[in-house]
Protein backbone atom coordinates (compact mmCIF):
# COMPACT_ATOMS: atom_id res chain seq x y z
CA UNK A 1 0.00 0.00 0.00
CA UNK A 2 1.15 3.57 -0.62
CA UNK A 3 1.57 5.80 2.36
CA UNK A 4 3.28 8.56 0.36
CA UNK A 5 0.48 11.15 0.62
CA UNK A 6 1.26 10.67 4.53
CA UNK A 7 4.96 12.68 3.96
CA UNK A 8 3.63 15.95 2.50
CA UNK A 9 4.38 19.59 2.97
CA UNK A 10 1.76 19.87 5.23
CA UNK A 11 2.13 16.82 7.41
CA UNK A 12 5.80 17.46 7.99
CA UNK A 13 5.22 21.39 8.90
CA UNK A 14 3.00 19.93 11.94
CA UNK A 15 5.20 17.84 12.73
CA UNK A 16 8.07 20.16 12.96
CA UNK A 17 5.39 23.00 14.90
CA UNK A 18 5.03 19.99 17.31
CA UNK A 19 8.21 19.30 17.62
CA UNK A 20 9.02 23.22 18.43
CA UNK A 21 6.17 23.60 20.74
CA UNK A 22 6.91 20.68 22.59
CA UNK A 23 10.78 22.26 23.11
CA UNK A 24 9.58 25.50 24.20
CA UNK A 25 7.14 23.98 26.49
CA UNK A 26 9.91 21.89 28.18
CA UNK A 27 11.75 25.13 28.88
CA UNK A 28 8.98 26.69 30.38
CA UNK A 29 8.13 23.62 32.24
CA UNK A 30 12.02 23.29 33.73
CA UNK A 31 13.14 25.24 36.53
CA UNK A 32 13.64 28.79 35.99
CA UNK A 33 17.26 29.97 36.87
CA UNK A 34 18.05 30.74 39.91
CA UNK A 35 20.15 34.37 40.48
CA UNK A 36 22.86 34.97 42.79
CA UNK A 37 21.39 37.18 44.85
CA UNK A 38 21.27 36.96 48.38
CA UNK A 39 18.08 36.66 50.82
CA UNK A 40 17.35 37.92 53.95
CA UNK A 41 15.80 34.69 56.30
CA UNK A 42 18.72 34.15 59.05
CA UNK A 43 21.23 35.46 57.13
CA UNK A 44 22.63 35.82 53.43
CA UNK A 45 22.14 32.49 51.31
CA UNK A 46 23.77 31.25 47.67
CA UNK A 47 20.83 30.44 45.30
CA UNK A 48 19.82 26.80 45.15
CA UNK A 49 21.64 24.91 42.74
CA UNK A 50 19.98 23.15 40.24
CA UNK A 51 20.10 19.93 40.44
CA UNK A 52 18.82 17.88 36.78
CA UNK A 53 19.36 14.67 38.14
CA UNK A 54 16.05 15.60 40.37
CA UNK A 55 14.18 17.39 37.64
CA UNK A 56 14.71 14.18 35.14
CA UNK A 57 13.84 11.62 37.83
CA UNK A 58 10.72 13.85 39.07
CA UNK A 59 9.56 13.90 35.23
CA UNK A 60 10.20 10.23 34.63
CA UNK A 61 8.80 8.56 37.92
CA UNK A 62 5.38 7.83 39.04
CA UNK A 63 3.16 10.60 41.19
CA UNK A 64 0.98 11.02 43.77
CA UNK A 65 -0.42 14.43 41.63
CA UNK A 66 0.46 15.62 38.88
CA UNK A 67 2.63 18.83 38.52
CA UNK A 68 1.67 21.28 36.97
CA UNK A 69 3.97 24.75 37.58
CA UNK A 70 5.93 25.96 40.38
CA UNK A 71 3.97 24.85 43.38
CA UNK A 72 0.51 24.20 41.65
CA UNK A 73 -0.30 20.53 41.27
CA UNK A 74 -3.19 18.52 40.51
CA UNK A 75 -4.01 16.31 43.62
CA UNK A 76 -4.87 12.55 42.94
CA UNK A 77 -6.62 10.05 44.65
CA UNK A 78 -4.53 7.84 47.85
CA UNK A 79 -6.16 4.33 48.09
CA UNK A 80 -4.30 2.09 50.41
CA UNK A 81 -5.73 -0.97 51.90
CA UNK A 82 -4.45 -1.46 55.09
CA UNK A 83 -4.49 -5.11 57.91
CA UNK A 84 -7.65 -2.42 59.63
CA UNK A 85 -9.37 -1.67 56.59
CA UNK A 86 -9.27 1.07 53.43
CA UNK A 87 -7.98 4.64 53.82
CA UNK A 88 -8.76 7.09 51.07
CA UNK A 89 -7.98 10.83 50.96
CA UNK A 90 -6.33 12.67 48.22
CA UNK A 91 -2.49 13.46 47.92
CA UNK A 92 -3.17 17.51 49.00
CA UNK A 93 -3.45 16.46 52.14
CA UNK A 94 0.13 15.58 52.29
CA UNK A 95 1.01 19.56 51.86
CA UNK A 96 3.66 18.73 49.02
CA UNK A 97 5.28 16.39 50.96
CA UNK A 98 5.49 18.66 54.04
CA UNK A 99 3.06 17.61 56.55
CA UNK A 100 1.94 13.92 57.64
CA UNK A 101 -1.76 13.31 57.17
CA UNK A 102 -3.79 11.41 59.83
CA UNK A 103 -6.14 9.02 58.03
CA UNK A 104 -8.93 6.92 59.33
CA UNK A 105 -6.49 4.07 60.63
CA UNK A 106 -2.83 5.67 60.74
CA UNK A 107 -0.83 8.21 60.22
CA UNK A 108 1.06 8.77 56.91
CA UNK A 109 4.10 10.91 55.58
CA UNK A 110 4.52 11.07 51.52
CA UNK A 111 8.42 10.19 51.91
CA UNK A 112 10.86 11.84 48.80
CA UNK A 113 7.08 12.36 47.14
CA UNK A 114 6.91 8.87 45.73
CA UNK A 115 6.26 6.55 48.29
CA UNK A 116 3.73 6.48 51.46
CA UNK A 117 4.69 5.28 54.59
CA UNK A 118 2.86 4.82 58.07
CA UNK A 119 4.27 6.64 61.18
CA UNK A 120 4.77 5.20 64.48
CA UNK A 121 3.64 6.99 67.61
CA UNK A 122 7.69 8.57 68.21
CA UNK A 123 7.18 10.02 64.93
CA UNK A 124 9.50 7.83 63.04
CA UNK A 125 8.28 5.60 59.69
CA UNK A 126 7.07 2.38 60.94
CA UNK A 127 8.63 0.46 58.76
CA UNK A 128 6.47 -2.97 60.00
CA UNK A 129 3.45 -1.11 59.65
CA UNK A 130 3.91 -0.06 56.08
CA UNK A 131 4.83 -3.56 54.86
CA UNK A 132 1.34 -4.25 56.02
CA UNK A 133 -0.23 -0.95 53.53
CA UNK A 134 -0.74 -2.01 50.01
CA UNK A 135 -1.12 1.21 47.71
CA UNK A 136 -4.13 1.18 44.94
CA UNK A 137 -3.48 4.78 44.35
CA UNK A 138 -4.62 6.48 41.79
CA UNK A 139 -0.96 8.03 40.35
CA UNK A 140 -0.51 10.11 37.39
CA UNK A 141 0.37 7.33 35.31
CA UNK A 142 -2.52 5.32 35.84
CA UNK A 143 -4.49 8.95 35.45
CA UNK A 144 -2.79 9.31 32.13
CA UNK A 145 -3.67 6.08 31.03
CA UNK A 146 -7.43 6.70 32.04
CA UNK A 147 -6.90 9.99 29.83
CA UNK A 148 -5.55 7.79 26.94
CA UNK A 149 -8.47 5.25 26.99
CA UNK A 150 -11.08 7.86 27.29
CA UNK A 151 -9.40 9.33 24.09
CA UNK A 152 -9.22 6.38 21.94
CA UNK A 153 -12.84 5.47 23.10
CA UNK A 154 -13.92 8.77 21.83
CA UNK A 155 -11.77 9.26 18.60
CA UNK A 156 -13.05 5.21 17.53
CA UNK A 157 -16.79 5.93 18.34
CA UNK A 158 -16.89 8.52 16.30
CA UNK A 159 -14.83 6.69 13.68
CA UNK A 160 -17.18 4.23 14.25
CA UNK A 161 -20.39 6.19 13.67
CA UNK A 162 -18.89 7.89 10.79
CA UNK A 163 -18.81 4.51 9.01
CA UNK A 164 -22.22 3.59 9.72
CA UNK A 165 -23.70 7.17 8.51
CA UNK A 166 -21.96 6.43 5.46
CA UNK A 167 -21.41 3.08 4.17
CA UNK A 168 -19.80 1.91 1.21
CA UNK A 169 -18.53 5.60 0.86
CA UNK A 170 -14.78 7.13 0.94
CA UNK A 171 -13.48 7.96 4.48
CA UNK A 172 -14.09 11.34 5.39
CA UNK A 173 -12.60 13.81 7.92
CA UNK A 174 -10.64 11.62 10.76
CA UNK A 175 -11.59 8.45 9.21
CA UNK A 176 -9.27 9.11 6.27
CA UNK A 177 -6.75 9.74 8.90
CA UNK A 178 -7.42 6.68 10.93
CA UNK A 179 -8.66 3.93 7.81
CA UNK A 180 -4.97 3.89 6.51
CA UNK A 181 -3.60 3.08 9.71
CA UNK A 182 -5.93 0.69 10.56
CA UNK A 183 -5.50 -0.91 7.42
CA UNK A 184 -1.49 -0.84 7.86
CA UNK A 185 -1.82 -2.89 10.87
CA UNK A 186 -3.86 -5.57 8.80
CA UNK A 187 -2.00 -5.63 5.75
CA UNK A 188 1.99 -5.32 7.22
CA UNK A 189 1.64 -6.82 11.00
CA UNK A 190 -1.23 -8.87 11.00
CA UNK A 191 -1.71 -11.14 7.69
CA UNK A 192 2.06 -11.95 7.30
CA UNK A 193 2.58 -12.85 10.85
CA UNK A 194 -0.15 -14.67 11.62
CA UNK A 195 -2.26 -16.14 8.28
CA UNK A 196 -5.53 -16.48 7.46
CA UNK A 197 -6.34 -16.74 11.27
CA UNK A 198 -5.21 -12.89 11.61
CA UNK A 199 -8.70 -11.73 12.38
CA UNK A 200 -9.19 -12.89 15.39
CA UNK A 201 -6.29 -11.14 16.93
CA UNK A 202 -7.15 -8.15 15.20
CA UNK A 203 -8.72 -6.07 18.34
CA UNK A 204 -5.97 -6.99 20.20
CA UNK A 205 -3.53 -5.89 18.09
CA UNK A 206 -4.97 -2.46 17.31
CA UNK A 207 -5.45 -1.76 20.76
CA UNK A 208 -1.93 -2.69 21.63
CA UNK A 209 -0.62 -0.22 18.86
CA UNK A 210 -3.05 2.61 19.54
CA UNK A 211 -2.78 2.23 23.03
CA UNK A 212 1.45 2.83 22.55
CA UNK A 213 1.30 5.21 20.10
CA UNK A 214 -0.74 7.21 21.51
CA UNK A 215 0.77 7.12 25.37
CA UNK A 216 4.07 7.72 23.49
CA UNK A 217 2.81 10.99 22.29
CA UNK A 218 1.08 12.29 24.96
CA UNK A 219 4.20 11.69 26.98
CA UNK A 220 6.01 13.80 24.81
CA UNK A 221 3.72 16.86 25.56
CA UNK A 222 5.54 18.19 28.76
CA UNK A 223 2.54 20.05 29.95
CA UNK A 224 -0.83 18.61 30.97
CA UNK A 225 -2.21 16.68 29.86
CA UNK A 226 0.95 15.68 28.99
CA UNK A 227 3.95 15.13 31.00
CA UNK A 228 3.12 11.27 32.33
CA UNK A 229 5.81 8.59 31.26
CA UNK A 230 3.60 6.06 30.90
CA UNK A 231 5.17 3.57 28.34
CA UNK A 232 8.36 4.68 30.27
CA UNK A 233 6.73 3.10 33.14
CA UNK A 234 8.01 -0.83 33.45
CA UNK A 235 4.61 -1.49 35.37
CA UNK A 236 2.89 -0.44 32.22
CA UNK A 237 5.06 -2.09 30.12
CA UNK A 238 4.96 -5.15 32.23
CA UNK A 239 1.11 -5.70 32.19
CA UNK A 240 1.18 -5.08 27.88
CA UNK A 241 4.02 -8.25 28.07
CA UNK A 242 1.91 -10.21 30.73
CA UNK A 243 -1.29 -9.86 28.25
CA UNK A 244 0.67 -10.81 25.25
CA UNK A 245 1.79 -13.68 27.39
CA UNK A 246 -1.46 -14.87 28.37
CA UNK A 247 -2.79 -14.56 24.68
CA UNK A 248 -0.04 -16.32 23.26
CA UNK A 249 0.01 -19.50 25.15
CA UNK A 250 -3.69 -20.08 25.52
CA UNK A 251 -4.01 -19.87 21.67
CA UNK A 252 -1.18 -22.30 21.39
CA UNK A 253 -2.08 -25.47 19.36
CA UNK A 254 -1.03 -29.06 20.08
CA UNK A 255 2.53 -28.13 17.62
CA UNK A 256 3.19 -25.35 19.72
CA UNK A 257 3.07 -26.67 22.49
CA UNK A 258 5.01 -30.17 21.17
CA UNK A 259 7.65 -28.45 20.26
CA UNK A 260 8.06 -27.05 23.28
CA UNK A 261 7.07 -30.37 25.58
CA UNK A 262 8.62 -32.75 23.63
CA UNK A 263 11.28 -31.24 21.06
CA UNK A 264 12.81 -33.12 17.99
CA UNK A 265 16.01 -34.13 19.59
CA UNK A 266 17.52 -37.32 21.08
CA UNK A 267 15.40 -38.29 24.62
CA UNK A 268 18.36 -38.00 26.78
CA UNK A 269 18.78 -34.16 25.66
CA UNK A 270 14.80 -33.30 27.08
CA UNK A 271 15.99 -32.18 30.63
CA UNK A 272 18.42 -29.73 28.96
CA UNK A 273 15.81 -28.69 25.79
CA UNK A 274 12.38 -28.32 27.76
CA UNK A 275 13.85 -25.70 30.66
CA UNK A 276 15.62 -23.94 27.45
CA UNK A 277 11.92 -23.50 25.90
CA UNK A 278 10.07 -22.72 28.74
CA UNK A 279 12.45 -19.97 29.52
CA UNK A 280 12.25 -19.25 25.57
CA UNK A 281 8.29 -19.08 26.87
CA UNK A 282 9.26 -16.19 29.24
CA UNK A 283 11.58 -14.01 27.77
CA UNK A 284 10.36 -13.14 24.65
CA UNK A 285 7.72 -11.10 26.62
CA UNK A 286 10.23 -9.86 28.39
CA UNK A 287 11.90 -8.35 25.59
CA UNK A 288 9.45 -6.28 24.65
CA UNK A 289 8.60 -4.98 28.38
CA UNK A 290 12.63 -4.27 28.49
CA UNK A 291 12.48 -2.93 24.81
CA UNK A 292 9.27 -0.53 25.08
CA UNK A 293 10.15 0.59 28.98
CA UNK A 294 14.35 1.18 27.77
CA UNK A 295 13.61 3.41 24.90
CA UNK A 296 11.03 5.57 25.65
CA UNK A 297 12.60 6.45 29.31
CA UNK A 298 15.90 7.00 27.41
CA UNK A 299 14.05 9.31 25.12
CA UNK A 300 12.76 11.33 27.74
CA UNK A 301 16.01 11.83 29.83
CA UNK A 302 17.98 12.77 26.74
CA UNK A 303 15.57 15.98 25.98
CA UNK A 304 15.82 16.52 29.74
CA UNK A 305 19.38 16.12 29.87
CA UNK A 306 19.81 18.53 27.16
CA UNK A 307 16.91 21.67 28.30
CA UNK A 308 19.70 20.82 31.82
CA UNK A 309 22.77 22.05 30.14
CA UNK A 310 21.12 25.66 30.31
CA UNK A 311 20.63 26.01 33.45
CA UNK A 312 24.10 23.68 34.65
CA UNK A 313 26.09 26.01 32.52
CA UNK A 314 24.27 28.96 33.71
CA UNK A 315 26.91 31.59 33.32
CA UNK A 316 27.51 30.49 29.66
CA UNK A 317 24.03 30.34 29.53
CA UNK A 318 24.31 32.41 26.16
CA UNK A 319 26.55 30.17 24.28
CA UNK A 320 24.96 26.74 25.26
CA UNK A 321 21.25 27.82 25.09
CA UNK A 322 21.22 27.69 21.10
CA UNK A 323 23.38 24.78 20.99
CA UNK A 324 20.77 22.93 23.43
CA UNK A 325 17.75 23.82 21.83
CA UNK A 326 18.97 22.61 18.62
CA UNK A 327 19.79 19.36 19.54
CA UNK A 328 16.36 19.46 22.08
CA UNK A 329 14.54 20.61 18.67
CA UNK A 330 16.20 17.28 16.87
CA UNK A 331 15.56 14.80 19.82
CA UNK A 332 11.43 16.01 19.87
CA UNK A 333 11.27 15.39 16.22
CA UNK A 334 13.11 11.76 16.34
CA UNK A 335 10.72 10.77 19.37
CA UNK A 336 8.05 11.38 17.15
CA UNK A 337 9.44 8.74 15.36
CA UNK A 338 10.42 6.83 18.03
CA UNK A 339 6.37 6.98 18.86
CA UNK A 340 5.34 5.22 16.12
CA UNK A 341 8.17 2.91 15.52
CA UNK A 342 8.24 1.63 19.22
CA UNK A 343 4.25 0.95 19.11
CA UNK A 344 4.97 -0.70 15.36
CA UNK A 345 7.87 -3.03 16.61
CA UNK A 346 5.99 -4.20 19.89
CA UNK A 347 2.76 -5.05 17.62
CA UNK A 348 4.54 -6.56 15.25
CA UNK A 349 6.46 -8.92 17.52
CA UNK A 350 3.36 -9.98 19.10
CA UNK A 351 1.81 -10.43 16.03
CA UNK A 352 4.73 -12.80 15.38
CA UNK A 353 4.91 -14.58 18.67
CA UNK A 354 0.86 -14.79 18.29
CA UNK A 355 1.98 -16.72 14.32
CA UNK A 356 4.06 -18.91 15.99
CA UNK A 357 2.15 -20.47 18.55
CA UNK A 358 -1.03 -20.73 15.82
CA UNK A 359 0.90 -21.89 12.93
CA UNK A 360 -0.17 -25.48 11.43
CA UNK A 361 1.90 -27.88 10.87
CA UNK A 362 3.53 -28.67 7.52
Amino acid sequence: MDFRHFFTSKKISFIVFFAVLATFSTIQAAPAETDSATVESHGAHDAEVFKPTEVIMEHISDSHDWHLWGHTSIPLPVILYTDKGFDVFLSSAFHHGEQDHQGKHYTYRWVDKKKIRVVGASGEVDEAASAKVWDFSITKNVAAMFLSVILLVLIFSSVAGAYKKRVGKAPKGFQSLIEPIIIFVRDDIARPNIGHTYAKFMPLLLTIFFFIWFNNLLGLIPIFPGAANVTGNIATTLALALVVLVVVNVNGNKYYWGHILKPHVPWWLYPIMIPVELVGVISKPFALMIRLFANITAGHIVILSLISLIFVFNSLATVITPVSLAFVLFMNVLELLVAFLQAFIFTLLTALFIGMAVEEHH
